[in-house]
């Protein structure tokens, strides 16, 4: 086996190994060969090579999200390290395991006018669960830095003591490697480890020089679920007739059958969910807009708030979407509001008054046990209102022509069971909120920040190590933004991409703004005529594409039909008619009662 000579690459590949990082996403660079040589050639690590890093970062961010274990990406010094930011922020607020490596210069050549060198250390600093910056080896460059005439050796750099030194640095270097990446492990964030390497960088080995240990997290690394007094949660929870409970992005399978059927069949109960929820039942209230929206443009806004109104809020999972119902919730405040994490507890609806610190399914488990359905018509009443909706909802898709509403509504009814569904942000996140997905499907999109910027490369990372065959649903710009995500080697002929293509930024023209003024359509819907034909031939693609209800159901056909390459769907949807059928769509709830 090949291994880089540099002891302190030998060291992070060693450690990465031990706590069971075996996918390493790489990109191309000189200051970073060492680990480059170390990763790839490791027998238990399988090293994917991808040249733009803000891709990388968000393909490793993919592959984290659906191994729920650490991904490591590495990049050379420079600004290239500066990439990985979105897709870090990302990681930090929708608490995944991302670890950032990246190589750099010794400290004392930083800022002495070398190319590809920026002050990396603590770069992340806002945005991160840990962040260390290694030593330089003692032991290597030390002679051809001494024996520099045109430069001033460092201070540490005495030959007599380069030994003794090295065994210090390589004790520290081990006890922050381990502290990074069980922090990693036990709190699911990201962490940074810059590692300085001195010339020669591509010199190997064959067998290793250094042999750290792996330490096991210390207590304060790891996330504790608290003692509570259950009893406490209970009364309350037995005694109020109007609770909501509102899951925001949840991993699928998270919440017990019981769990399910002991909240759905309380009469007291509403549970709200989004997309991204990935919970089922009949009693649930998916499309939360499609309930409030309405209510908004309704007369007797104010009582049917009151009504919906609820005494205990009961929040779990990561961000929720809808603004709808988080103004709602901030004017038509609960008197209680708890967070069930283990993590953190965000005071999204300014009235939080509980952070337990437990899994969900457990507090749920413990709170519902033996408890029998309190009387209430809170249930019975917003049933009504749901049907009323779901069958305004089929009568005006059916009165509409072809739109992004008409669209999303084949889309999302033809996509095979079993499927990992992966959306992009914007308008398509919102347009799949107001249909009832098939509950067979995972769904998954990046709303930690709920950026745009790489939610194809985060789709492509998860279907390179899921089973599931994967679809990604995005819209034009959000596409294009992230078009170097096709740019890989490593995506499975299942994966299925779907472009809703409005020739622009459609999410603007629903957005409050003066829609007729001059600058609209070039700084904020971006019109454009681009197309993902080009790529898709680039790249070696399957490209189909559909202008109107006919042409998208005929290409249905066999988009899911087995493939020798991914392939891509475009959807030619009208601009200049989009938003008003979106916009009326909620009018006729209120106006056909």
């Amino acid at each position: 086996m090949i291994h880089p000579k540099i002891p302190l690459a030998q060291t992070v590949v060693q450690l990465c190994s031990a706590k069971g990082i075996d996918h390493v996403v790489i990109s191309p660079g000189s200051r970073n060969a060492p680990l480059t040589v170390g990763f790839s050639n490791h027998p238990d690590i399988k090293a994917y090579s991808i040249v733009d890093e803000r891709c990388a970062a968000f393909v490793a961010l993919g592959m984290a999200q659906q191994l729920k274990r650490p991904v490591a990406v590495v990049c050379t010094s420079g600004s290239a390290l500066l990439n990985y930011y979105p897709a870090l922020s990302e990681a930090f607020y929708s608490d995944i395991p991302l670890v950032v490596i990246s190589a750099d210069r010794p400290s004392y050549r930083i800022d002495i006018g070398d190319g590809q060198t920026i002050r990396q250390d603590n770069v992340f600093d806002r945005h991160i669960l840990y962040s260390t910056n290694l030593k330089q080896d003692a032991n290597h460059g030390a002679n051809a830095t001494l024996s520099s005439e045109k430069h001033e050796a460092p201070k540490f750099l005495n030959a007599e003591r380069i030994e003794t030194l090295q065994q210090e640095i390589q004790t520290e270097n081990e006890e922050e490697i381990n502290r990074a990446l069980n922090i990693a492990i036990a709190q699911k964030g990201p962490v940074h480890l810059n590692v300085p390497f001195e010339e020669p960088l591509y010199d190997t080995i064959e067998a290793p020089t250094v042999f750290p240990k792996s330490t096991k997290p210390l207590l304060t690394d790891q996330l504790q679920a608290e003692d509570i007094a259950i009893e406490k949660f209970r009364n309350q929870w037995t005694s109020a007739k109007r609770k909501m409970v509102l899951v925001g992005v949840n991993q699928p399978n998270q919440i017990g059958s019981e769990v399910l059927e002991s909240l759905a069949n309380d009469p007291s109960v509403l549970v709200f969910t989004e997309t991204t929820s990935n919970l089922y039942h009949e009693h649930f209230f998916p499309s939360i807009d499609k309930i409030i929206a309405p209510i908004e443009l309704s007369e007797d806004r104010n009582t049917l708030f009151e009504q919906l109104q609820p005494e205990i809020l009961l929040t779990f999972g990561g961000m929720v979407v809808s603004k709808k119902v988080k103004a709602f919730l901030r004017k038509y405040q609960p008197k209680e509001h708890w967070h069930i994490d283990t993590k953190k507890a965000y005071d999204t609806y300014f009235c939080l008054t509980e952070h337990v610190r437990q899994q969900p399914n457990d507090f749920l488990a413990s709170l519902l046990n033996d408890q029998k359905p309190s009387s209430s018509d809170y249930r019975t009443f917003w049933d009504g209102v749901k049907t009323q909706r779901l069958k305004g909802h089929d009568d005006y898709l059916k009165s509409i022509p072809f739109c992004d509403l008409t669209a999303f509504d084949t889309l999302l009814k033809t996509i095979p069971d079993g499927h990992m569904l992966q959306l992009g942000n914007s308008s398509t996140i919102r347009y799949a909120q107001l249909f009832d997905v098939n509950p067979s499907l995972t769904n998954f999109c990046n709303r930690g920040t709920s950026g745009i910027d790489g939610s194809t490369s985060t789709a492509i990372g998860a279907a390179m190590v899921s089973d599931q065959p994967v679809t990604f649903v995005t819209g034009d710009l959000s596409f294009l933004y992230d078009s170097n995500a096709l740019w890989n080697e490593h995506v499975p002929n299942t994966f299925r991409v779907i472009v809703v293509n409005n020739g622009g930024g459609g999410i603007f023209r629903i957005l409050p703004g003066d829609k007729s003024a001059d600058y609209f359509e070039t700084f904020f819907e971006t019109k454009h005529g681009l197309t993902a034909q080009h790529l898709c031939a680039m790249y070696g693609w399957e490209y189909q594409s559909a202008k109107d209800q006919k042409t998208l159901r005929d290409e249905m056909n066999d988009f899911y039909s087995v493939s020798n390459t991914p392939k891509l769907l475009e959807v030619f949807t009208p601009a200049d008619t989009n938003d008003k059928f979106l916009i009326d769509y909620f009018k006729f709830f209120t106006e056909n009662k």
